[in-house]
């Protein structure tokens, strides 16, 4: 180990930054002026580490250096703790070696200190010499050392500056500096640090005490306003790999025109086709269109600023892995394999054998693709001669009863405790809308189906409920039938919830254009034909809830709107900022599958359009919801309860909230998981602004929820519904919200995508043909073979096997996951607050007493929608899952 004092302002800019140079400390009168003769630096984006130490409502707590030597100098070392590739090639290895070399002789990596203090403003700065494996089993982390000999009077270690020399890039997870009184000191990053090379700025890595804008020490108050300015960048330029800039983009580049006049899709944005913002590229325009951006094209990557792609296990699990091996290998040889593409299952042994036998799969040429890709618990491979076994597993929709997707309450209980319980399923309707069903159906008929209550009593008890597609898709029908292979309906189901508790469907509304002659009502009968043409009609409300679902309910509300909160967050709050700690794990990875989703789900061409009824106008559709749908202060779970009629507020429930139907799983657990979130955020918030004023006297506070809604919301900025900012109950109420869209409502609408659609008959994604009538040629198709004609109006075997794959793809959780009131053990320094360690232990204890509570109404036999015969129980709200496709957990973020 060695020792190198800091050098001045001569040596750094003559000689070269490796060079020991003389033996003296740095003072400047200021920081600015430091800063002039320093290389730039940029703000790091991690954010995770945390000694326990101090409040926020404190002032700065200094630490101390321990006693000085006889020249009043103080020697003090950095651990610096850098992760490896947990798996290396013989390459990475030799370049490791060297790497070592080179830091051994202290020309790989330098850091400065940066005192608190502005006058006079200190930094010293050392270079690392030697390395150090970490000592544990742990053979991808390494630790490098640093010796500093500072002044006595440095005060304390606020920033550090940290530039790469080396060739490429490597990943800095945190730097301790030890020699104060008080303990270490953590500088978390967990941000990958650029070459030289790449980019001349150095980074800067901030303690891990959390300031808010009016509390930061003197001595890094400009840094931290620089910092945040950088990562903004320009808003010019292509983005290269190695940038870390977060700006906003129209939805400019879902298709290809230059490829294809086919492929041209609208650009999402303005009055018309409003959107939410995604992350700018920068990537130059295509030639047939100036204003739609070029794209980058599977295998390639799309940009996403460097810290927020995928972490090596998550990358072999999903994205150089599973994901686009998905994406590049298997779908095409499925498509190889089943190469018509309108071949239908001919009977229902078909399907069985997707789980019983696989399909065998020609991937010669793909063959090392196939054998490199990292499929789930869902789906097993087998080798065999010549090809590839694909078996899928059983879905768990039809494991414990195989012919439970074809009875009419586990078609209404999938409304309430399915993959999409946000199903516009509601009570609060206008009477009028239920003309059609009195006109289609007797009086007696009606209400014997309502157990002999009369409508206007069904009403009034809120017993009735509609699942309505209708005004959503009606102005898409026509252009979605004229697509070759798609057919669909507008539809609107209506549902009765009898005095046992038991909601089934009554009646099925179709409509193909707006004129009434064109509205057909379907209910379920006695006879043969009229229960084989419900079973049709209830396969094409299916249809429509798993396209509204993907589009809307999954893409729209959860990863789409997401972004702008992420982007906004990382260029207005600084690392420093507590709202920034608390939403930063919330906000792993959730670019990079947006990104991996643009470039392969939604664009154009794309497994959405290619395996959805709406296809190539289903990001219109998406866009048309959030033109009339979409609303911040509607996305909190109690507020679209109350909106759907599914609740009514009530000051005495625990969420000011009861719900209409008891038992309803999602709503029910869902309100437990809202209401600790509520109270963590509450806690704090409350914590960290102490003063009434604080709130609206944060300038990075304000600045972020206003670019929030005039940048990233851009097209419904003028909104008059958009929360005001202006207290810690409207900032509390602002996070929650965030927060549960990231960790609870995504894990309710996206890990239960195989366990419910990985059989076909239970949630087409599409339908092939209309309900026959009388008068058309294929009514007597369809009275000689109903089952045929059923099974030939769902997808086609290669569309149902693509969207199989893609689901158990979405429906599977890594094993780097981190889960709701978790922290990763690599992140247990975020911050330096004990206080705040409390209020999350307290947080974390709470989710596991509501773990508990959910195993227990699970076993509960009078909630009949989460127990009894062959009912799978409700899991997708339970907090914490293992890996792979469980049907459970909930991470911090939308992380698949």
């Amino acid at each position: 180990m060695f020792s190198i004092h800091p050098l001045n302002s001569i040596t750094l800019r003559q000689s070269p930054p490796f060079s020991n140079g003389r033996h003296r400390r740095i003072q400047f009168s200021s920081v600015s002026r430091w800063r002039r003769v320093q290389t730039k630096a940029v703000v790091s984006g991690g954010d995770n580490g945390g000694q326990i130490q101090t409040t926020a409502t404190t002032k700065t707590k200094t630490s101390i250096p321990l006693e000085s030597n006889e020249s009043g100098e103080i020697e003090v070392k950095a651990m610096i703790t850098i992760r490896k590739k947990m798996k290396e090639k013989l390459i990475d290895k030799i370049e490791d070696q060297w790497e070592y070399f080179i830091n051994g002789v202290g020309q790989g990596i330098q850091i400065q200190l940066i005192s608190h203090q502005i006058d006079p403003g200190k930094s010293v700065q050392s270079n690392v010499r030697g390395w150090v494996p970490k000592p544990s089993s742990v053979s991808y982390i390494v630790e490098y050392a640093a010796n500093f000999t500072i002044p006595s009077d440095f005060g304390s270690p606020c920033a550090i500056l940290i530039t790469n020399l080396h060739a490429k890039e490597f990943y800095l997870l945190e730097i301790v500096i030890h020699g104060f009184n008080g303990g270490p000191i953590f500088f978390p990053a967990n941000t990958w640090i650029h070459s030289h090379n790449d980019n001349h700025e150095s980074r800067i890595i901030f303690s891990n005490q959390a300031y808010l804008p009016s509390q930061t020490p003197a001595g890094i108050k400009d840094l931290r306003r620089e910092d945040l300015l950088s990562i903004r960048g320009t808003g010019k330029g292509e983005r290269k790999q190695h940038d870390r800039i977060y700006d906003y983009a129209p939805y400019n580049d879902l298709g290809n025109p230059d490829k294809d006049k086919e492929l041209v899709r609208p650009i999402l944005e303005g009055d018309e086709m409003p959107y939410p913002r995604r992350c700018r590229t920068g990537r130059p325009p295509t030639l047939s269109d100036p204003f739609s951006e070029s794209r980058i094209e599977k295998p390639h990557p799309v940009y996403v600023p460097r810290d927020e792609t995928f972490e090596e296990i998550k990358q072999n699990t999903f994205s150089s892995g599973r994901l686009k091996a998905l994406f590049h290998n298997l779908i095409p040889s499925l498509a190889a394999t089943l190469s018509s593409s309108d071949i239908s299952f001919k009977c229902f042994s078909d399907i069985d054998k997707l789980y019983i036998d696989g399909v065998l799969l020609n991937v010669e040429e793909n063959k090392g693709g196939i054998n490199d890709l990292l499929l789930g618990k869902l789906m097993n491979q087998f080798l065999s001669a010549g090809g590839r076994l694909l078996k899928y597993e059983i879905p768990e929709i039809i494991k414990r009863d195989r012919f439970s997707w074809l009875r009419d309450n586990e078609f209404a209980r999938q409304a309430l405790a399915g993959v999409n319980p946000e199903i516009p399923i509601q009570s609060k309707l206008d009477p009028t809308i239920y003309g059609p069903l009195e006109s289609a159906i007797t009086k007696e008929l009606l209400e014997q189906e309502l157990g002999g209550m009369s409508l206007e009593k069904a009403i009034e008890e809120k017993r009735l409920f509609i699942i309505d597609y209708h005004d959503i898709l009606l102005p898409f029908i026509k252009k979605m039938n004229s697509i070759p292979g798609r057919k669909a309906y507008a539809s609107r189901t209506i549902l009765f919830n009898s005095k046992s508790g038991i909601l089934r469907p009554i009646a099925i509304e179709l409509s193909l254009h707006q004129a009434r002659s064109s509205r057909r009502v379907y209910t379920h009968g006695h006879d043969a034909t009229t229960n084989w043409i419900w079973k049709l009609a209830k396969a094409h409300v299916c249809s429509n809830d798993a396209g509204i679902h993907q589009l809307v309910n999954h893409w729209l509300r959860t990863h789409a709107s997401m972004e702008p909160y992420i982007i906004a967050t990382h260029r207005q709050l600084s690392s420093m900022h507590p709202i920034y700690k608390l939403l930063h794990p919330h906000m792993r990875y959730t670019l990079e599958i947006n990104a991996i989703a643009r470039q392969n789900l939604i664009n154009g061409g794309g497994i959405i359009e290619a395996s959805f009824s709406p296809g190539k106008y289903a990001l219109e559709l998406s866009s048309a919801a959030y033109k009339n749908m979409w609303r911040f202060d509607l996305e909190s779970l109690p507020a679209d309860l109350i909106r759907r009629g599914m609740a009514v507020e009530d000051s005495s429930m625990p969420c000011g909230v009861k719900l209409v139907i008891d038992d309803y799983p999602y709503a029910a657990d869902g309100l437990l998981i809202w209401s600790v979130i509520k109270e963590w955020v509450e806690s704090y918030v409350k914590h960290f602004y102490a003063d009434p004023n604080s709130v609206t006297t944060d300038v990075e506070l304000q600045a972020w929820w206003t670019e929030i809604k005039t940048k990233g919301h851009h097209d419904k900025q003028n909104e008059p519904w958009w929360p005001k900012l202006s207290t810690k109950d409207d900032l509390s109420g602002i996070l929650t919200t965030m927060i549960w869209v990231a960790s609870g409502q995504h894990a309710a609408i996206n890990f239960g995508q195989y366990p419910f659609g990985g059989y076909v008959p239970n949630r087409p994604t599409l339908m092939r043909k209309l309900i026959p009538q009388e008068n058309e040629p294929d009514y007597e198709n369809f009275i000689q073979n109903p089952q045929l004609f059923f099974l030939s109006s769902l997808p086609t075997q290669l569309q149902a096997t693509k969207v199989m794959a893609v689901q158990d793809t979405l429906s599977t959780h890594s094993a780097d996951e981190e889960y709701l009131g978790q922290v990763n053990l690599q992140h247990n320094h975020w911050i330096n607050d004990h206080e705040i360690m409390k209020l999350l232990n307290k947080f974390s204890s709470r989710l596991e007493e509501i773990e508990e509570i959910i195993k227990a109404r699970n076993k509960d036999t009078s909630l009949k929608n989460r127990n009894g015969a062959g009912v799978p129980p409700y899991e997708l709200l339970l907090p914490t899952s293992g890996p792979g496709v469980t049907g459970r957990g909930i991470p911090n973020s939308i992380s698949i």
